[in-house]
């Protein structure tokens, strides 16, 4: 009888568990369709009743945006006139004319060309002002309006206006669209003392095979070969399936590179390279910094993992999660987090949270865990792959992003262009006139918007109400010397932005490669990785040092 209770009471407990359950499931779908239905209705009345005409797309867009925004900075919603931006970071190709812009002032400038495709064959230049594309008005566009009208089937023709800088007069080019393929190896060269270099820009399709070739051709080239320094630096990513592609080059078959855990076990994978390796032994350093993410990290971390290579610059980006798109009709996707990846050691490098503007928030030392790579190495999770040799004075100075971030260097290098030849040789030039520039930057007014100077604003606003305490001598002592301060920030850092000045100047005439092959005179990191691979005690003792 005892027996028979127990049984039904289980009995009972388990249709209980079943029925919660069940009503759970009813519950959210029901949350589910109630404020769809509600999400509906509010589109409706504002359709109807608003003062103004709105846009069916961008006030949807707008809600979807606003709705994945609130999961993590790389759940997102591609619309069908940004399917070609889409094509562009999988596929490495699109169909257009082969430029970028952005909008400064009013008008959306051009600020890189690739060479050979339309826009370079049709005569476009960098710091073109688009004044209209097709008959249609581009003053006070975005740059991804006029993308939208830009882009289209290869052959098909497209008219732009551009005012170009030192001229009164606008141009008409007639461009004929054309499928761009941007390299995901633009450039791999030998350096002095038998060091290998390749770049690698994105881990688009067919990137593992493209840095193998690249090596490859390296090693037949130069028998005598030493080492090699693969950089991924200001790499955000791509296809994971081409990070092991590229671990591959370095790592022999077989090996583990990464494994993904998401809610669905579907979702659980497991990545191995599958081939021989080009060079297993070639003692290899990877460049990073603050903006390589995702692929860029699960080849940086497995690299350092497997202790195959050192890892030179700043800590990643801190991207440890992926994505998978999915088709949501009328050609438009959603790309949404789908699971975390691991790498060798099982460390996960996700920055736990972000800000509002998707910027990581760095977890403190105490909350990381402790891994080990394969020779006993202490690594950690959470935020970021740290570089086994930080070289931190590579990054540049807040003055300098300053410059670049409010145009100043872009307008200047224009500005100079104008009144001086092409430089005829990419590694050889220099910049050599920063006082010129710092007396243009004095005759523009500008001004570092530190935010020392918003306190004082705020501050200046409150001490109004208190006009008895007259501290307006002291907020204007205050102020000048916050003046002078981005002066001497300037003055500091001279050097440094000619470097910056000569690159953009090198770039306006012989493109990507220009400006790279320019960076490779002054750049710290190659530098750095030079010294250490060409020592291969300080190389060794690097790979087998604890803690």
């Amino acid at each position: 009888m005892k027996r028979k209770f127990t049984l039904s009471l289980m009995t009972l407990f388990a249709l209980a568990f079943l029925c919660g359950a069940a009503w759970t499931g009813f519950n959210k779908y029901f949350e589910i369709t109630r404020n769809i239905e509600i999400f509906s209705n509010v589109y409706k009345e504002i359709n109807a009743n608003y003062v103004d005409q709105t846009d069916p797309s961008r006030l949807m867009k707008t809600g979807i945006d606003a709705m994945l925004k609130s999961l993590d900075p790389f759940t997102n919603y591609i619309s069908e006139a940004q399917i070609e931006n889409y094509r562009l970071a999988i596929e490495g190709k699109y169909n257009g004319i082969g430029a970028k812009a952005r909008k400064i002032g009013d008008y959306v400038t051009i600020t890189e060309i690739y060479q050979d495709y339309p826009a370079h064959k049709a005569g476009l230049r960098i710091g073109d002002l688009v004044l209209s594309v097709n008959g249609l008005d581009a003053k006070g566009k975005d740059s991804e309006d006029l993308y939208q009208i830009m882009r289209g089937m290869p052959k098909s023709e497209v008219d732009v206006v551009v005012l170009r800088p030192g001229e009164k007069q606008p141009r008409t080019l007639k461009l004929i669209r054309d499928e761009v393929n941007i390299p995901n190896v633009p450039y791999s060269t030998i350096l002095p003392d038998s060091v290998g270099y390749i770049v690698l820009a994105t881990f688009s399709e067919n990137a593992g095979k493209n840095v193998q070739d690249a090596l490859s051709k390296l090693k037949s080239g130069h028998p005598g070969m030493k080492a090699v320094i693969l950089d991924l630096r200001d790499n955000g990513g791509g296809l994971l399936h081409e990070a092991v592609n590229v671990c591959n080059t370095f790592i022999p078959q077989g090996q583990l590179i990464s494994s993904t855990r998401g809610k669905l076990k579907e979702h659980d994978q497991v990545y191995h390279t599958r081939m021989s390796a080009i060079d297993e032994q070639i003692p290899l350093a990877v460049l990073i910094n603050g903006q390589s993410a995702s692929a860029s990290e699960i080849v940086s971390g497995a690299i350092q993992d497997l202790d195959r290579g050192i890892v030179i610059g700043q800590i990643s980006y801190g991207k440890g999660l992926v994505q998978n798109t999915k088709d949501v009709g009328y050609n438009a996707k959603v790309k949404l987090t789908i699971a975390k990846y691991y790498i060798p050691s099982g460390r996960c490098i996700q920055s736990v949270s972000y800000d509002a503007e998707g910027n990581k928030i760095h977890l403190p030392d105490s909350l990381k865990s402790e891994f080990k790579t394969r020779n006993g190495r202490t690594v950690f999770d959470g935020g970021g792959v740290m570089p086994d040799v930080e070289v931190l004075d590579a990054n540049y100075p807040p003055i300098i992003n300053k410059l670049i971030e409010q145009n100043h260097i872009f307008n200047y290098v224009t500005r100079y262009c104008l009144n001086h030849p092409a430089p005829a040789d990419p590694s050889g030039f220099e910049f050599t006139e920063v006082d010129d520039f710092i007396k243009y930057l004095k005759e523009t007014r500008f001004d570092d918007q530190s935010p020392l100077d918003k306190k004082i604003e705020e501050l200046d606003s409150v001490a109004r109400a208190f006009p008895d305490l007259k501290l307006d001598r002291e907020l204007s002592v205050l102020r000048s010397s916050i003046d002078q301060d981005q002066w001497k920030q300037i003055e500091k850092h001279k050097s440094r932005i000619a470097q910056v000045i000569g690159e953009s100047i090198v770039e306006r005439s012989h493109f990507e490669r220009g400006l790279l092959i320019n960076r490779l005179v002054h750049d710290p990191l190659i530098r750095e990785a030079n010294r250490i691979l060409l020592d291969p005690a300080r190389y060794k003792g690097i790979l087998k040092q604890k803690g």
